[in-house]
């Protein structure tokens, strides 16, 4: 009787064992999803890297769509007047098309330097770096590789109010031609009002400059075959950076009073669209740099569609914003939604700080500095007006 006893402890000892081990490794081989993140595959790229697709979800049912391939937003709902959600952000059909090149940088993260830079060069602390050359005689959005190509690391966060992704990427020095080893982390929220927070923060080994932002492409119709021209917009700006001929700002800083380039009042981005502007004709319509009024994190414009009642609210502590009225899409690609990327049929504001700033010591400064830290905020809040 003692006998069995003994075997009965023994035998109840090692279903426990292997009960605990049987946990633990389940543990460790479930995907990290939490209730309001869910993970799934999404594709594999030509180098073979395994892209996964995470959203994210608030408590009123809207939803954000993130892949680690470049950190993009392949999807973004929002409310209209009559609680329909539907997606505000342009993107690809087929994962392949993001892998693919991008040529419209679709809700990409952007950098080492979002923009342009002059000639592909600049010079920092006395010496001279010959930067990625793709954009005809300059360097736009960090090169053909920039970051927008790139594998992120992307982990959701716990213990935290609202579901937020942690992206983190480290740019080899003399990547694209920038020095520095630079470590960037990029924190996407999605709040329970309704907005996307996006907070940036980098740091260097070596003196680099750094101009990081976000390229998501909206239309607040959640019809992306349909031109944003109706869009009423207002940007608390009384200043935009004029142009040359290669979409390189001239170093004036010039008044919006009375030209095309006021918004300081909301109007609709086709009022004067087709204006007999010189800056317009070089831009094929928008595509410039305002230099927004104030400093801190601070509401810097609002985007009003009246037939679905969506306004999307802009916050954010960075001195310029793009604001890019879609002017090179080209219908080579299909909606999401049906028919193709037009001519139009998405904007984008990317808040920054001013293109070719490392050339231009007028603007504010892009210099990162070892020991420093890099750091920015952008909100896109939307609401319904009825």
């Amino acid at each position: 009787m003692r006998k069995t006893s003994i075997n009965l402890i023994i035998l109840f000892a090692v279903l426990c064992i292997f009960g605990c081990n049987k946990k633990e490794n389940q543990s460790k081989t479930q995907p990290e999803t939490m209730e309001n993140i869910q993970v799934s595959d999404y594709g594999v790229t030509s180098k073979g890297d395994s892209i996964k697709k995470y959203t994210l979800t608030n408590k009123n049912g809207m939803k954000l769509e993130v892949i680690n391939f470049g950190g993009i937003i392949t999807s973004l709902t929002a409310p209209d007047k009559n609680g329909k959600y539907e997606d505000v952000v342009l993107g690809f059909t087929k994962p392949e098309d993001y892998f693919n090149g991008n040529p419209y940088y679709f809700g990409a993260l952007i950098g080492r330097y979002g923009n342009r830079i002059a000639n592909a060069k600049f010079t920092l602390e006395g010496k001279s770096y010959d930067i990625d050359k793709n954009d005809g005689p300059n360097s736009l959005h960090g090169g053909k590789e920039g970051f927008h190509t790139k594998f992120w690391n992307i982990e959701p966060v716990k213990d935290t109010k609202f579901p937020t992704l942690k992206l983190t990427y480290t740019s080899a020095d003399g990547e694209e031609g920038y020095p520095g080893k630079l470590t960037t982390t990029v924190l996407y929220t999605l709040t329970d009002d309704n907005a996307l927070e996006i907070s940036y923060e980098a740091e260097t080994d070596k003196p680099t400059v750094v101009n990081l932002t976000q390229h998501s492409y909206f239309n607040l119709s959640g019809n992306f075959s349909k031109a944003i021209l109706d869009h009423e917009l207002q940007i608390n700006a009384d200043k935009f950076t004029p142009v040359n001929e290669t979409l390189i700002p001239t170093g004036e800083q010039k008044a919006v009073k009375g030209s095309a380039f006021d918004f300081t009042v909301s109007k609709a981005i086709g009022k004067d669209i087709n204006a007999d502007d010189d800056q317009l004709k070089k831009g094929k319509g928008y595509d410039h740099n305002w230099i927004l009024n104030g400093s801190g994190l601070r509401s810097i414009a609002k985007v009003y569609h009246p037939e679905s009642g969506r306004v999307m609210e802009v916050l954010t502590d960075e001195p310029g914003v793009q604001f890019y009225s879609g002017n090179f899409l080209d219908g080579k690609f299909d909606t999401k939604t049906g028919g193709k990327n037009e001519f139009r049929t998405g904007f984008c504001l990317e808040t920054q700080h001013f293109p070719d700033s490392p050339n231009q010591t007028s603007f504010p400064s892009t210099e990162l500095k070892p020991g420093e830290k890099y750091q920015s905020k952008t909100i896109y809040k939307f609401s319904v007006k009825q």
